[in-house]
């Protein structure tokens, strides 16, 4: 499918001036933070509130969206992306609104740390920590512990990719479903996807290298020695998993990356739904109040939840045709050729 015009508009407006990659890391990280104005509008949540979860390197800071206080909800540790040197909390407050409301779900909104002040592992110490306490005080909060999902974007989506691993190496706590939406994880970025869609979508290839250098602190060249904890493609065995949902974006340079890890679980006998959204780019989920096919995005996320839940379908209108497909009727004759 050709890029949605009204993406096109919105890229053709942001590609003025210095490319991000060259701007200083706080201008960079106010960029991705200016992000929530193309965010729609959500509807309130009863209760919202901020908490300090004990972490390896000091407190942690989460936003608990609880749509139903009083009730015993799933739980979704979520973790935003930005490169694991920019996003916060608050970049990623709209979306999380939205699932805890349309995916009747208690998230968990958490502030890891950022690179290159606190560069790998400690987001993902972070990641652990919050999930670890988040499945042992889930009735302190109003959570049910026995549906417990991670979930994240991009280098969120990464992270949480990891932490399904490491819970089930030490055997818990058991994670019902993982949702990883446009996810980073392979520092190979030379793949079909990479090669067409390397420049002029947003989430570029020199993007990407910027952000793997700084979470990884070390040069491009070193980058095969990192390890598989830091980049998942890499993990040597995918069995024994939860089932995962598995999200990329058309016009994404980390498409292919993304659905060759879903093929990869799938192989491993892992239950995996892959799904490519059509016409839009790595933001997607940010870019909902830009186009409707954006918003497909936050919708199928939600749908995966509530089914991973066991909550029945969404009553939320869909704005738009569906325009998504899934994996294995999602593969072109070729990339797509620019916009």
């Amino acid at each position: 499918m050709a890029l949605d015009p009204r993406i096109a508009a919105f890229l053709d407006a942001h590609t003025t001036g210095p490319a991000i990659q060259d701007l200083p890391l706080a201008e960079f990280r106010a960029v991705i933070e200016s992000m929530v104005a193309y965010c729609a509008p959500t509807a309130p949540v009863a209760q919202v509130r901020d908490l300090a979860v004990p972490g390896p390197g000091g407190p942690v800071p989460v936003r608990l969206y609880h749509p139903r206080p009083g009730s015993a909800l799933p739980v979704v540790v979520y973790l935003h992306g930005g490169g694991w040197m920019t996003g916060s909390i608050d970049h990623m407050d709209p979306v999380c609104r939205a699932l805890a409301s349309e995916a009747e779900s208690v998230v968990l909104n958490v502030g890891y740390r950022l690179a290159p002040e606190h560069p790998f592992p400690a987001a993902l110490d972070d990641a652990w920590a919050v999930t670890a306490w988040a499945a042992a005080n889930a009735a302190s909060f109003g959570g049910d512990p026995a549906r417990l999902a991670v979930a994240g974007d991009s280098a969120g989506a990464n992270l949480a990719t990891v932490v399904a691993m490491l819970a089930r190496d030490a055997g818990g706590p058991p994670i019902a479903h993982q949702l990883l939406i446009c996810p980073a994880l392979d520092t190979a970025m030379d793949s079909g996807s990479y090669r067409t869609l390397g420049d002029g979508y947003g989430c570029t290839r020199a993007v990407m290298r910027l952000c793997w250098q700084t979470y990884l602190a070390m040069p491009e060249e070193a980058f095969p020695d990192a390890p598989w904890q830091a980049v998942p493609m890499r993990a040597p065995d995918l069995a024994g998993l939860p089932p995962a949902t598995v999200l990329t974006m058309e016009y994404d340079p980390l498409r292919d990356e993304g659905e060759a890890y879903a093929e990869r679980l799938a192989a491993a006998g892992v239950p995996v739904r892959a799904t490519r959204c059509l016409g839009v780019i790595h933001p997607a989920l940010h870019l909902d109040a830009v186009s409707p096919r954006a918003a497909q995005a936050r919708q199928l996320a939600v749908a995966a939840l509530r089914e991973a839940f066991a909550l029945g379908p969404p009553d939320v209108p869909d704005p738009a045709p569906q325009p998504v497909a899934r994996l294995a009727a999602a593969r072109p004759g070729s990339p797509p050729q620019g916009r």
